[in-house]
């Protein structure tokens, strides 16, 4: 019984310590390199971009794929695990390009809390905002990150503006800048009210010296910007916009801060607030919205699979968010859908591409299992008492496309290189179920999903193909009867997902509508996308 006792206690400790946070953004906003100066001021590398461990042999980085560092994007999601100030942090990087989006969908159901970043510039863009409304469907907490202070750009008070009226969370300054966009000068640390002012290091690819200095003498030193910015504090002091951890942690409010990644201006106090403020891993609702407690037999989901992450190795990765309990490499544990036992011999902590075997998780950390080819996007694991967690929303494709395969000798390698990549969710296949399984068609949210399957599918399998837009124009969930009915129809086709749903595609939205209204009884529902609840 003590035993037991004290493992319940050692588990809800170590779950106390993690952070599992995802940062959001547009394209362009400066995502990455504040994901790299996270790694940096936490002391996982010893400069910008290089492992600490492996300063001679490589650079570590989220963007692992050849596709981004060639183009200088993020492509795909990736998982980091570094300590800080006592407490594990778990860094879900998410794909930042405005085409690529059903990776950052799912993450986002493994995150505990997320940072929004915007650029000073450029303030709430249309992809932030999908992001947000993601964040807000999973009721996770949000940090603002006010990026790129150090450049022109748009007045911030504008800026605190447009997020409660575009996202409807009220904007509570933490930090508030010194100097205007262009001319940043440091930072006041409304806690305290001391000014942080910071020093530029080369390129940013070391720790910048914080100097904190008492307001008397930076308002002797900063003369006109700092009583504009003193003004201003007083002025969120006077209507209340104040940090409040109840507030942020309902998603009412959003503590802001301010600063410049690429300079390492604010980054500590924004990796200082998720450790503060962000939520450890909280105990999380089963299918049927009983919360699993966080010191149950241990339990958890697949949000991601991964393969080909080492080329070398030619293996793949299910990224496993462990829910409760202790994980312990090897343990048998059970596989929801199945109902079979599931060894985890071969458990990986993952650093980007990096992966180094792990022995013990607890809650909120996320495992890599390797080769686990029994798992799909999520599936659910446990041990000992069953649990089933919310399956992962499906999403809304908006594009369709048809692959050719260039070489019909490498048939073979098309078909291994399709299955892969339609288990690790790159697009989503959509067959005929009365037609030919060898020409299936292609459906994904944004352009750049097209790109990164012919990418792998020609660099990882050998097989190179071309895509044929389809001129389907919008998708809806139907049924055996209604499908019966809608093939007879110039215009519509109806195809089955791996799940087994039924899709009717539409080439004319119009024609969509007018069958709505003639027939409502036909089964033509929209498409569950990740802004639903699961």
């Amino acid at each position: 019984m003590s035993l037991t006792v004290d493992a319940d206690v050692a588990v809800l400790a170590e779950a106390d310590r993690r952070r599992t946070f995802a940062i959001i953004s547009h394209p362009d906003a400066g995502k990455t390199t504040l994901t790299e100066k996270f790694l940096l001021y936490a002391g996982a590398v010893v400069q910008a971009g290089a492992v600490k461990a492996r300063a001679g042999r490589r650079r570590a980085t989220s963007d692992w794929m050849g596709m981004e560092q060639e183009r200088g994007i993020s492509i795909t999601s990736s998982v980091l695990q570094f300590t800080y100030r006592g407490h594990v942090v778990n860094l879900l990087d998410t794909p930042g390009h405005r085409d690529f989006s059903e990776d950052t969908y799912r993450v986002l159901a493994a995150a505990d809390a997320a940072i929004m970043v915007l650029d000073v510039a450029k303030g709430i863009e249309p992809q932030t905002l999908k992001l947000f409304e993601v964040c807000r469907s999973r009721s996770l907490p949000v940090l603002t990150f006010l990026n790129k202070y150090d450049r022109p750009g748009r007045d911030p008070l504008e800026l605190l503006d447009e997020i409660e009226a575009q996202i409807g969370l009220r904007p509570t300054p933490v930090t508030w800048p010194v100097g205007i966009p262009g001319d940043f000068r440091g930072v006041i640390d409304r806690r305290g009210g001391d000014f942080v002012r910071y020093t530029r290091t080369a390129r940013g690819a070391t720790v910048a010296a914080e100097e904190r200095i008492d307001s008397g003498r930076a308002a002797l030193e900063e003369g006109d910007a700092w009583t504009q910015a003193t003004e201003t504090i007083a002025l969120f002091d006077g209507v209340g916009a104040t940090l409040d951890a109840a507030s942020f942690l309902a998603g009412e409010s959003s503590p802001l801060f301010v600063g410049s990644a690429l300079t390492n201006f604010g980054v500590r106090h924004l990796l200082d607030a998720i450790v503060d403020l962000a939520p450890p891993a909280p105990a999380r609702p089963d299918v049927a919205g009983s919360l699993r407690p966080l010191e149950a037999p241990c339990s958890g989901f697949v949000f991601k699979i991964q393969a080909n992450m080492d080329p070398a190795h030619r293996d793949h990765v299910a990224f496993f968010r462990v829910c409760s309990g202790r994980f312990t490499r090897g343990m048998v544990l059970t596989h929801g859908p199945s109902g079979r036992p599931f060894s985890t011999k071969y458990a990986a902590s993952m650093f980007g591409a990096d992966r180094d075997t792990i022995e013990v998780a607890y809650p909120g950390d996320v495992v890599g299992l390797v080769n686990a080819s029994g798992l799909q996007i999520g599936d659910t694991l446990y041990e000992a008492a069953p649990v089933t967690f919310p399956a992962i929303a499906t999403f809304a494709p908006e594009l369709f496309a048809t692959a050719r395969l260039k070489d019909p000798s490498r048939y073979k390698r098309f078909v291994r290189g399709l299955t892969q990549l339609e288990r690790e969710g790159v697009v989503q296949v959509l067959r005929d179920p009365g037609g030919d399984p060898v020409l299936p068609l292609l459906a994904a949210v944004g352009a750049m999903q097209f790109e990164v399957f012919t990418h792998r599918l020609a660099n990882e399998f050998g097989a190179e193909a071309e895509l044929v837009l389809s001129p389907y124009k919008a998708a809806r969930c139907t049924d055996a009867a209604s499908a019966e009915h809608l093939r007879r129809i110039d215009g519509v086709r109806v195809l089955a997902r791996v799940d087994g749903t039924l899709l009717a595609l539409f080439e004319n939205v119009y024609r969509l509508q007018r069958l709505k209204g003639e027939h409502p009884d036909w089964k033509l529902d929209p498409i569950v996308t990740a802004g639903a609840k699961a």
